[in-house]
């Protein structure tokens, strides 16, 4: 059965005019399943965000060039779309929820007024706007959902409103949700509930789910499956238990060494040492 995205052998480059080429990704593969969480995970600068906005074409080409590859979208090629062919693509089939809402968010108008133009460009059937925007509200858990139509962003906290980007991402009904960093500027608390939240609507919708994150501890309550990012390269994918048990690649286990452990007395936290684990990659 055809996976629900495949990416193979991915490789950007960027090519500022000022700066020396960047090469951000270097031929990863990976894939989703319909119905499924897919997390990759690595640190800031390790292409994660490069690879997984480049799944809707989002990068702005130049800079961005998309070297060689292939990204399938139920075997259909994405690089291959026309702008047309994209803009039914972006939201309606792919669809993202980025890590801080405040930017995402547009501070002068209302949250139904945003919902709503989403659903007039990929949902025009929808005939009682306000009712659809309430049940979307009500979905990511919105108290007094439509009591909040007319309110700004500015009116909710951090956590509501990063409910209300992922109400305006799944109310076009994508196939797969991109969450990148989706809880990074959230609170401990907020974090986890953002991700059971992800994980309830994903069960109730069949949706993939590519979970962008450098955050090991909020694996568990949604991932299957983990890929790990390392300058630019997929180092090491596997089931999330296996992973963090038996992590493979030295990258992996320093990541999961820095993970902060309550109740294990340690004098400061460990750090990852890049030289050496460059070094060792390029000696394997």
């Amino acid at each position: 059965m055809t996976p629900l995205l495949e990416v193979e052998n991915l490789r950007i480059h960027f090519r500022p005019e000022d700066r020396p080429e960047i090469e951000a990704v270097k031929g990863v593969s990976f894939y989703v399943e319909e119905g499924e969480t897919l997390a990759v995970v690595g640190e800031s600068g390790s292409g994660k965000s490069v690879s997984a906005q480049a799944l809707a074409r989002l990068l702005p080409e130049p800079p961005a060039v998309i070297e060689s590859g292939s990204i399938r979208l139920r075997g259909r090629e994405i690089l291959t779309l026309d702008e047309a062919g994209l803009r039914k693509v972006r939201g309606k089939e792919i669809a993202y929820v980025f890590q801080d809402p405040m930017t995402s968010l547009n501070p002068v108008y209302s949250i139904r007024s945003q919902l709503a133009e989403v659903l007039r460009l990929h949902r025009p059937e929808v005939r009682d706007l306000d009712a659809e925007i309430t049940y979307w509200l009500d979905q990511v858990g919105i108290v007094n959902a439509a009591a909040r139509l007319r309110s700004y962003p500015h009116e909710l906290s951090g956590g509501m409103q990063q409910r209300v980007m992922i109400a305006m991402a799944l109310c076009a009904r994508p196939a797969l949700l991109v969450a990148d960093e989706p809880t990074t500027a959230l609170d401990a608390t907020v974090q986890h509930q953002i991700i059971d939240l992800l994980a309830r609507l994903q069960a109730e919708h069949r949706m993939g789910i590519l979970l962008i994150t450098h955050n090991f501890g909020i694996l568990r309550g949604i991932a299957k499956r983990v890929a790990v990012m390392f300058r630019g390269d997929i180092v090491e994918t596997g089931p999330v238990a296996e992973i963090l048990e038996h992590p493979a690649h030295p990258y992996t286990r320093a990541l999961i060494d820095c993970i902060p452990r309550p109740g294990v007395k340690r004098r400061r936290l460990a750090s990852i040492d890049h030289a050496a684990l460059a070094a060792e990659a390029a000696r394997a």
